[in-house]
């Protein structure tokens, strides 16, 4: 799933080298050998010409529930529900993601993996607590674009973190949908 934020406060947080291309944070959310749970923070960037996303932050042993056609993922900090709509769309393969990017140590491309199944659209709520910060927001049943956006203000430089991502805040939920694959 993927929501909107301001750009402008995004800018703020993403690394230097790396360029911010939309104004869009994604969770991506997946079962893992039929139990496991693993969850991805990221952001839309480029950097050097290679665009893709940028890992903000992952989780493993997540925690899932499934009921029916809903799934939940929980970790300490995030909650997400799935509902299937039942609508199914196509491949969701973009074209100018080469990967994601992990940062720490030492700097790594995950190259995007070949997913050729179709989408399911889901219906989607979500909250992330970290404290006294949070951001919440539920999907509306559609697909909505995330635009870039001019620079209107320039935020003082803020460290790459959840929680300052987080801080952010979600202007809206601009989608949400589930593929199966196998790996």
């Amino acid at each position: 799933m993927a929501y909107g934020c301001e750009h402008d406060k995004l800018r703020a947080v993403v690394p230097d080298g790396f360029h911010s291309l939309r104004p869009v944070l994604r969770i991506n959310a997946e079962i893992r050998d039929d139990k496991a749970g693993y969850i991805e923070f990221n952001t839309a960037v480029e950097k050097n010409g290679v665009r893709g996303w940028l890992n903000i932050g992952h989780w493993e042993n997540v925690m899932v529930n499934r009921a029916d056609d809903t799934i939940n993922f929980e970790t300490e900090n995030l909650k997400i529900t799935f509902r299937k709509t039942g609508i199914r769309g196509g491949c969701p393969a973009e074209k100018d993601n080469d990967g994601c990017f992990f940062i720490g140590k030492s700097e790594i491309l995950r190259p995007t993996e070949t997913i050729t199944a179709n989408k399911v659209f889901c219906d989607c709520e979500f909250v992330w607590t970290f404290g006294d910060i949070s951001t919440s927001g539920v999907s509306l049943g559609k697909t909505i674009p995330a635009i870039p956006t001019e620079i209107k203000t320039i935020y003082p430089k803020r460290d790459f973190t959840v929680e300052n991502v987080v801080k952010i805040g979600c202007s809206q939920v601009l989608g949400s949908y589930m593929v199966c694959f196998e790996r």
